[in-house]
Parts: C-alpha cells; structure tokens; sequence
C-alpha cells in the first residue's frame, strides 16, 4: 500500500580498499564493506574459524550428562520442535547421537494443533510412554518452565538446547530447572554469536559430547560431525535468523556438501522434489524451496514426516517421503492463497472503515482461518502495508490463536507483554521474537480480537512514527553497465546471503523500451541502460510503468533450454 523508501547503504572506502588489498574484487568488496564485514577473515568459510564450542555456557555440563547416559546405556528422548529449525535439530541430533554411540535414542514432536509449543506437561507424558532416562529439547524448552518441573517432578533428567529468549516474569529472567542448558541467549552467557539456530546449537552440543567422549577414551577413532552440515544449513537458514559470520561457515560449508551431492538422502530428494538443481545450490533454495516443504508437514500434517525424511538413510524411501511433502507443501500454498484472499478482503474493509487510513499495527481474524497458516499469511500482509500484524485463527481446541510478524523498531515480544499487563484478562499465553511472536487469547470470544486489535494498535501508535511505518529499502547504488554479466552474477550467487546479510540490491535510473504481462501477473520489461538493453522482469506486479524511472533490482542468471543469460529482477520503483 506504501512505496518503499530507497536508501542506499554507506561503503566505508578504507575496508573496501583493504578488503580489494585482501584479492577480493572490487564490486564485492565494497558489497561486503557495506554489510560490515571489516577483514578479509571473516570470508573464510573453513571449518577452522568456527568459534570454538568452550564460549556457550552450559556446553560442559550437557557433554557430560549426555555422555554418561551413552555410556550407561540410558534411554533419549529429543523433543523436537514442529517447524524446519525444529525438524533438523531433532534430525541432527539423532543422527549425532548415534554416531557417538548412543544405542537408545527416540524422539517425540508436538501436533500443533494438539499439544502447542514446546516442552508442554502433555508432551512429557507423551515421551514418558518411550522409557526415557534423559529428554533434550532442541529448539524449544528455554521457556517451558511447567515442563521441566513436570519432568523432573517425574525422576526424568532433562537437558535444553534452545536459542530463544528466557521467559520474563515480573521483569525478571526466568529459566527452566533443568539437568542443564546450553543457549547463547540465556543470562550469563558469553557466546560470540547470538544468533545461532536452534540446529546450530544441537550441533555445537554434539562438538561439545565428541570432545568429553575423546576425553574418557571412548573411541579409537574420532567421528566426524561434519557429515551434518547439510542439516545445519537447512535450518538456519529456512529459520531466517541473522547470518553473521560464523553462521555463514556454517551454511557455507553445508551448501558445498550439497553441490557435491554428499548431502543426506532426504536433502536430496528434497531438491528433486522441488525440482531445483543440488548441483547449484544457494540459500535462496534452502529458504525458498526446500525449507517451506519441510515446515508444510508441521503445519497441515505432522512433522514426523518431515523428521523421517531427514533421518532416512534410504534414498527410495526419502524420495517418497519428499514427494509426499511436497503434495503437502501444494496444499499449504492453496489453503495460504485464500486465506490471503480473505485476509486482504478484511484488510481493505478495514481500511475503508478509518476511512481510507491505515492503523499503526493490524489484527484480523476470519472463521475460516486455517491455525496452521497464520504465520505466513502475517507476514504477508506485513510485507504489504509495513506494519505490525497478527493473524487469528480458530485451532482445533476452540481457542483463538494467532501468529504476529513485525518490522524494525517494533519489537514484537515486548508488546504482547505490554498488552498483557493493560489487559490482563485479554491474553492466555504469549510469546516469540522482536520479530514473530504467537498468542493465544483466555476466552475464545471473536470479541477479543476487536480487544486485541485496539490494544496492539494502541502500543504501536506510541513506539512507531511516520518513518517507522514506510518501509525502507537499502540498495547497494548503481551497477556499472559493464559488470551487468553472467561472470558478475555467477560471482555473486556463490556467496552466502541471507537476514543481516542481504543479498545485493542494486538501484539506478532506465528509459524503458518495452513492458508486457506475462502470466496474467508478472510485467516483463526490456530496458535500456548507457547504450545497453537488458531484460528485467518483476513479479506479481501488474501496473504498467513510466518511459523513464528508477528502479532498484536484483542482478540474476535466467536459464532457459539449457542457455544462461542476464536478466534483472526488479524489487521496487521511485
């Protein structure tokens, strides 16, 4: 509803100058400087220059709890998460367990729909039925407070691995009584990078047991971990959590094993599925393509699926299992595309209502919501009007649930706790992210959305201005006409871009020679640029464009019958 505003992203000259000096071309070079990569180190993507496991606080006490549960033969039970972060973490953990001779490991996963989020009191009586000696969360369990007493009130031992915020009660930090805790976000600890996802932090606990194994002897010759790294990657990314450096060796070094084809069966069969090419793999697959696939199980079926297709050593059976997500991931894009009908048809009602207005911060509910979308269409409509917004849906409980998504400087957490404490009968439970972040509503009344919705908007009336509410889009300046190549784009794809490391948006001024819809919903444009004409499309954009305008794009390789050519994919006009 709101055109972006374009920004360009300031270069610090003598880090571009030093990076060149590093050998690093000079369009890449000021690219990264401009993303504040400051020494060539940064870029180097080997295993080596991972930070070292000793910095994550809880890591020594975990080894050792694992470690002695392996070497008493004790029963493990993973408590997964429904989500791809959730999915791989179990699935790395399971894989790395039994690979540092764990004997006795299972794992359960919560429905959505059924059980909620995290180390629920139901969900451990559900792992109960396996026996277990010791449960370990991955991705969850920071905040599951309830479910650890209630586990440890029944003689379990429980180790939480999670990279979530702690809860916060009455102002203070509050963390789970468990066995122990490994996090980068819980209190006191002095981990470099807090941005880990929670398959980033199941893999550093498994570096963290090989090396207190090494330590008692227990192997004659060290596995390697890194056979996991595919894994790490998928999560991570398709968690959409900031790529700093040391996530970006991590992603780095699971793409390689992609390209090589040395990835898990399921992640291959994950990529024929898609029907995207293992051979050149980017983040934008693992994000785009791959990721949503094994989220649609969570959503609309059940992420055991999605745990099984990872955990498969079996190429038939993980070829079948990725072809059965994917027939899921088809039905989520259909059940998404009318929900985001609905949603935008309530939106635009809205929107008349306050007379062509919009508020600071949306909710919408519908009776034909699905509980297992709203997420995605929030940040649909997010992305379409730059502002807070919740989505609401009946969940198979007869509870209102609903799913936010936020935009910078609105910090998404802190303002259910907000609304919580200026309506304390309104919210049963709360909470998430600066930038997602679930609810659930006490009484189940469609009134209590018209609640929520002027309490949400109230708070980001108070903390958002006019400028917060404009979405922003940085780009890189202008591309010179002569690195417009494919040897350009190729040096670009190879890089790892992804949240807090945005892949390059470059803006400059066109005379437009021709423009056409294709696809009923996409414009294909030719353009003219100092002399040179050059293909660009735009999808989902519909409205015929000006003679001469200014256009921020995307540098891309289109492939059609086996020939590559350059081809800009526009991102927004001025």
């Amino acid at each position: 509803m709101n055109s972006p505003r374009l920004v360009e992203r300031d270069v610090p000259p003598r880090t571009a100058w030093a990076l060149e000096q590093a050998g690093i071309a000079p369009l890449l070079a000021r690219l990264l400087a401009a993303r504040g990569v400051r020494e060539a180190v940064e870029l180097d993507e080997s295993l080596q220059q991972l930070l070292p496991p000793a910095g994550l606080k809880g890591l020594p006490e975990s080894a050792r709890l694992l470690a002695d549960a392996i070497q008493a033969g004790e029963r493990i039970v993973i408590v997964a998460d429904y989500d791809c972060d959730g999915a791989t973490a179990c699935a790395v953990m399971l894989r790395g367990l039994k690979l540092l001779g764990a004997r006795h490991v299972g794992y359960v996963v919560p429905d959505r729909a059924v059980h909620g989020y995290g180390l629920t009191p139901t969900i451990v009586d559900l792992a109960l039925e396996q026996q277990p000696a010791l449960l370990v969360t991955v991705d969850n369990g920071i905040a599951s407070l309830a479910g650890v007493a209630h586990a440890r009130a029944r003689g379990l031992k429980v180790l939480v691995t999670d990279h979530h915020l702690p809860a916060v009660i009455d102002g203070v930090v509050v963390v789970p009584d468990a066995s122990a805790i490994v996090n980068p976000n819980q209190p006191g600890c002095t981990f470099a990078s807090k941005s880990l996802a929670g398959v980033g932090v199941a893999f550093y606990v498994l570096m963290g047991l090989r090396a207190e194994l090494r330590a008692r002897g227990a192997f004659q010759e060290v596995p390697r971990l890194d056979g996991l790294l595919d894994l790490v990657a998928l999560g991570t990314v398709a968690d959409v959590v900031k790529l700093d450096a040391n996530n970006r060796r991590l992603v780095a070094q699971g793409l390689k094993r992609m390209r090589a084809g040395r990835a898990q069966p399921g992640v291959m069969a994950l990529f024929s599925a898609a029907k995207r090419d293992a051979s050149k793999a980017q983040g934008f697959d693992l994000g785009f393509a791959l990721g949503p696939r094994i989220n649609a199980a969570g959503r609309l079926a059940d992420m055991t699926l999605g745990i099984e297709a990872l955990t498969t050593d079996d190429p038939e059976r993980a070829l079948a299992l990725a072809i059965q997500l994917d027939t899921i991931n088809r039905e989520r894009r259909e059940i998404e595309s009318g929900m985001r009908d609905m949603a935008e048809a309530r939106l635009d009602a809205l929107v008349e209502a306050l007379s062509g207005a919009l508020p600071p911060a949306v909710a919408l509910f519908d009776a034909d919501f699905h509980e297992g979308v709203v997420g995605i269409v929030a940040s649909r409509i997010k992305d379409r009007v730059h502002r807070p917004t919740f989505v609401f849906a009946r969940g198979a409980d007869g509870q209102l649930k609903g799913s936010g998504r936020s935009i910078p400087g609105f910090h998404l957490r802190d303002a259910l706790d907000l609304v919580s404490k200026r309506e304390p009968t309104l919210l049963a439970k709360f909470g998430g992210h600066a930038m997602a972040a679930g609810a659930t509503l006490a009484q189940g009344d469609v009134s209590d959305v018209n609640r929520f919705a002027l309490a949400f908007a109230r708070v980001a009336e108070e903390w958002l201005n006019e400028q917060d509410l404009t979405r922003t889009l940085r780009h890189d300046g202008a591309l010179p006409v002569e690195a417009a190549t494919a040897e350009t784009a190729r040096l670009l794809d190879a890089q790892v871009w992804g949240q807090g490391f945005e892949a390059p948006v470059f803006c400059d001024r066109f005379e437009l020679i021709s423009q056409r819809l294709v696809g009923e919903k996409h414009l294909k444009l030719r353009l003219r640029q100092g002399g040179k004409l050059i293909d660009a499309i735009w999808f989902n954009h519909v409205d015929m464009l000006p003679e001469r305008i200014m256009l921020a794009y995307r540098l891309c390789l289109d492939e059609w019958q086996g020939q590559q050519r350059v081809q800009y994919v526009i991102e927004a006009c001025a």
